[in-house]
């Protein structure tokens, strides 16, 4: 027998993108003796284990295996579940999240539609014998309890056992207690919908009714037989959900929260701890003003603790809103052309950085994520760095070239690191600034290197990576070229580790000269950057225009043979390049993209095109599409390959039927490649192989 060379793209796949063995999801126990994590066995085992790691002697052990606790079985999602993951992109199986109680001894984790317990110290798990299939299992900070979702209702049970009781129950079955809605998950990055209190005798609770909301019915055509799928999906311009919120005791006894939901009706953030009051954020619908709320557990009434406007809309951050130990509310705001840490009422970051998150809220410091700001020494293309922040001043935790990110608790954290020269990630935990123990990763090394050139193109300074074939000498003069952005806004492409651009890579060894930019509208840079894009999201493709020929002069780039590729937002940017910019784009893969705005969700599409029923103007110039057909295409026709899961209910795939409905009546020949089965995600290894080969 011979033996084959494993294909990039059947690693890429069968690696789930090289996520798989590698640790992640880190938490940090107060006493410092234990970092809790997720991570599964090997680079192509799927089942994700509950580790615990002695940051002292760097022992390892599993806390839950879910091969010993399903004995073998095979795991069973509800719907529910498979829509959660979805929201989250997972595609792993096993234990995929986890919550632990204050002291991090007891981790709580839903698995196959039960609840599991896992004693952290002792190192045994066991299940909880309550009704499923349950959601999002979490412990009350004293480790007593473990508050869950089954079937819409909250629940609660011992953490022996003993004792389960509903707390709150639908009253209809478009009713749901503890469960963030569609928006809120797939938007805002709220994927809960309860909060234990400090205390551990009460529950802020989230009750969503998804009733004002239109449905739409997602079909599996391979499957006739069966019936489609029913979705409440809030297009632009439509109804949400109804949110409100409670606070509940033990014994169900619960007191609304009263906010002016007609003016805010979105529910961004909750945050709830020793540190002061409930504290709320909640939006208005046009998403330019929002306020931070404290609310009294006892009566429900809230008082206003800070507004926020603007006149463009307003970003959610992770980490915030939040207190501060001594009371002052800790938040990320754009003040003075920049984006920074405030608390209380002074902003302790400038125009030198631009922050992204607050990782961690000390006794006498921040530890923040952040990238280089408009003003910053360099501009460090695709850096990021973690800071810790004080009234005293602003030092960087983080070492070298990469992305970085970390968690921590007291002195001890754990720094994640990816660099562009090596692949994978490097996960160390240090105290005080020196390194204890790297924690090991499984996943598999690369079948290739990427060779990534960043840099900048264009008047504007876009930030862009350049991949070149691995064996290109200069005299093989200038190669076709490919551009495969995301390009849109919250996804950065451009970015200074290895693995994000292996893909690029593999298509450069097929004989292209790769680019990818990330222009006004993509996140990292200053608010102005990414506001640009208001009413105009055509932006991102001129941009993605100016870098191309801006980078022309410096490397082997023929213009006269471009094509461009993309997913999602990148979808959408590849068929507008080629329908409106078809003197500079020659051919397109338009993976599952929006092509008509209105068929998008609200609070996305709301936020960057405002009212589709005030603003029909701006849909139809922004949409690939309107009712009466291609919307703007140049006379010119570019061949399209158009790729779209059938599943996908976040893009759903009226989008990809719309654009060759409007294709055909054009005139204009296509290819459409319909995906049975998938989602907006790509995770079965045979569609997620084939679908780089067929793009070549």
């Amino acid at each position: 027998m011979t033996s084959q060379k494993l294909s990039f793209p059947r690693q890429h796949a069968r690696t789930q993108r090289f996520t798989l063995g590698a640790p992640r999801a880190f938490t940090v126990s107060p006493d410092e003796t234990r970092v809790i994590f997720l991570r599964s066995m090997s680079g192509t085992d799927r089942t994700t284990r509950l580790w615990v790691l002695d940051p002292v002697s760097g022992e390892e052990r599993i806390a839950a295996d879910p091969d010993v606790l399903l004995g073998g079985s095979a795991e069973k999602l509800s719907a529910q579940e498979r829509a959660r993951r979805e929201r989250t992109r997972e595609g792993s199986a096993g234990i995929v999240s986890y919550a632990v109680d204050a002291a991090a001894e007891l981790a709580a984790f839903a698995l196959s539609g039960k609840v599991y317990v896992a004693e952290l110290r002792a190192g045994t798990a066991r299940a909880l014998p309550v009704p499923g299939p349950v959601i999002d299992p979490r412990p009350s900070p004293d480790g007593r309890r473990i508050a869950y979702v089954a079937k819409g209702a909250l629940r609660v049970v011992e953490a022996t056992g003993e004792g389960d009781r509903a707390l709150a129950e639908p009253e209809d079955p478009q009713v749901t207690y503890g469960l963030a809605e569609f928006i809120a998950a797939e938007e805002m990055h709220r994927y809960r919908g309860f909060w234990w209190s400090p205390e551990s005798d009460r529950l802020l609770v989230a009750r969503a009714d998804e009733s004002p909301v239109q449905r739409w019915y997602i079909a599996d055509p391979a499957h006739p037989e069966r019936r489609p799928a029913e979705v409440a999906y809030p297009a632009a311009g439509t109804p949400n959900a109804e949110v409100r919120l409670f606070v509940m005791d033990l014994e169900g006894d619960r007191t609304e929260v009263v906010w002016d939901r007609e003016a805010f009706p979105y529910l961004a953030q909750v945050h709830w701890s020793s540190a002061g009051a409930p504290l709320l954020l909640v939006q208005a619908r046009d998403q330019r003003s929002q306020r931070y709320l404290a609310v009294d557990p006892e009566t429900g009434a809230t008082r206003i603790v800070h507004v926020d406007e603007d006149p463009v809309w307003l970003d959610l951050f992770p980490g915030v809103p939040a207190w501060a130990p001594d009371g002052r509310l800790v938040r990320i705001a754009d003040e003075g052309g920049a984006r920074v840490l405030a608390v209380g009422d002074r902003p302790l970051t400038g125009s030198q950085l631009h922050v992204q998150a607050v990782l961690d809220i000390g006794e006498s410091d921040f530890l923040i994520s952040a990238v280089a700001g408009e003003d910053a020494v360099e501009p460090e293309i695709g850096q990021i760095h973690v800071y810790r922040v004080n009234e005293l001043g602003i030092e960087r935790i983080s070492e070298g070239v990469g992305v970085h990110s970390a968690v921590r608790s007291g002195a001890l954290s754990v720094v994640v690191s990816a660099v562009p020269e090596e692949p994978g990630t490097a996960a160390w935990v240090v105290r005080d600034g020196k390194r204890l123990v790297r924690i090991a990763s499984f996943a598999q090394e690369p079948v290739l290197a990427a060779r990534v050139t960043l840099t900048e193109g264009g008047a504007r300074r876009i930030p862009c990576a350049v991949l070149l074939p691995s064996d290109y000498q200069e005299s093989d003069g200038p190669l076709p070229v490919l551009l495969d952005p995301y390009g849109g806004p919250h996804g950065r492409r451009v970015v200074a580790a290895h693995n994000p651009h292996l893909t690029s890579q593999w298509f450069a060894d097929q004989g292209f000269a790769v680019v990818v930019a990330d222009g006004r509208g993509a996140p990292g840079r200053s608010p102005a950057w990414e506001k640009a894009v208001r009413d105009n999201l055509v932006l991102t493709m001129e941009d993605q225009v100016e870098a191309l020929h801006g980078l022309a002069d410096r490397f082997p780039l023929d213009l006269s043979r471009v094509a461009i590729r993309g997913w999602s937002f990148g979808g959408y940017l590849a068929g507008l390049a080629v329908l409106r910019r078809p003197d500079v784009f020659h051919a397109a893969v338009v993976g599952a993209p929006v092509t008509d705005q209105r068929l998008y969700d609200t609070h996305y599409t709301e936020r960057y095109l405002g009212d589709p029923a005030k603003q029909p103007e701006v849909y139809a110039y922004n949409s690939l599409l309107t009712d009466d057909g291609l919307s703007e295409a140049a006379d010119e026709a570019r061949p399209m390959m158009i790729v779209h899961g059938l599943a996908d209910d976040n893009v759903v795939v009226a989008h990809a039927l719309r654009l060759s409905s409007a294709l055909l009546a054009a005139g204009r020949p296509h290819e459409v490649l319909p995906l049975s089965g998938v989602t907006h995600m790509t995770p079965q290894e045979q569609v997620a192989e084939n679908l780089l080969l067929l793009q070549v």
